[in-house]
């Protein structure tokens, strides 16, 4: 029977998509800490401005316009070869799901910037739809006719689905990531600095369950110490070839 494998992305898989990481020396919010503001839910529901702010910096950032690279492709390879049960990610640049990874794998522990909600009647939005009309529409707004209001418009806030400071983490998401990196037989964190909680969590509930541990990250982690496996290689060119070698090794075992 084929090894599971249950994976955890950060900032690190997208930096060589062109996407800058967030809190490393050189992340966004380390040089500009006010532009953290972007993804302040207060801010965002009390103040037009910052609302048009956020949209238009969310917009105009490379997480929206960033392609997957060669590390995103490797993890559908993983997938394809059945290799993959989770594909836990802090990143919400959707990237994996560009690349093909099947939604049905996918824990956007932290959201995601693909799709947006009505904040009042809760609909649901393509971002791209959003992004399209945002010269027209700088504030968007529901626009969805409700039954119940007569067919008035509901024009509740529109936000993508990105966790804002103060907000939650998805429903479920930490509790099936947990569930499925105790249970497979290998883990690994791609390019997580794993400082940001819950999800640097993951690590240690795989150690404590006999899981096998690789953390793949140029620089260190306060987890290194619990890993069975260190790689301070380039991402981009060190998963791939780690996917080769483990479908290799997979299929090896089949014969």
């Amino acid at each position: 029977m084929s090894k599971k494998i249950a994976v955890l992305t950060g900032a690190g898989i997208s930096t060589s998509a062109g996407i800058p990481d967030f809190r490393g020396p050189d992340g966004v919010w380390t040089k500009h800490p006010e532009q953290t503001k972007v993804y302040d839910i207060d801010a965002f529901l009390t103040n037009q401005k910052d609302r048009e702010y956020s949209w238009r910096w969310q917009k105009e950032s490379p997480v929206w316009n960033a392609q997957p690279g060669a590390a995103h492709k490797a993890l559908v390879k993983l997938e394809k070869a059945g290799l993959l049960t989770l594909l836990a990610t802090q990143n919400f640049d959707a990237l994996h799901e560009k690349a093909g990874n099947s939604p049905d794998i996918i824990v956007n522990l932290h959201g995601t910037i693909g799709t947006s909600h009505c904040m009042k009647c809760h609909a649901k939005y393509d971002t791209a739809d959003i992004m399209a009309r945002l010269d027209e529409e700088p504030d968007p707004h529901c626009h969805r006719r409700l039954k119940y209001q007569g067919n008035m418009p509901c024009n509740g806030i529109i936000k993508t689905d990105v966790v804002y400071f103060g907000e939650m983490l998805p429903d479920g998401a930490m509790e099936k990531s947990m569930r499925l990196v105790s249970q497979d037989d290998e883990f690994w964190v791609i390019g997580s600095t794993l400082e940001v909680f819950p999800a640097a969590s993951l690590a240690p509930v795989a150690a404590q369950a006999g899981v096998p541990v690789t953390i793949m990250n140029m620089g260190k982690t306060q987890y290194d110490n619990i890993a069975t496996r260190l790689i301070h290689e380039d991402i981009a060119v060190a998963l791939p070839k780690l996917v080769d070698e483990t479908i290799a090794e997979a299929q090896a075992d089949e014969r």
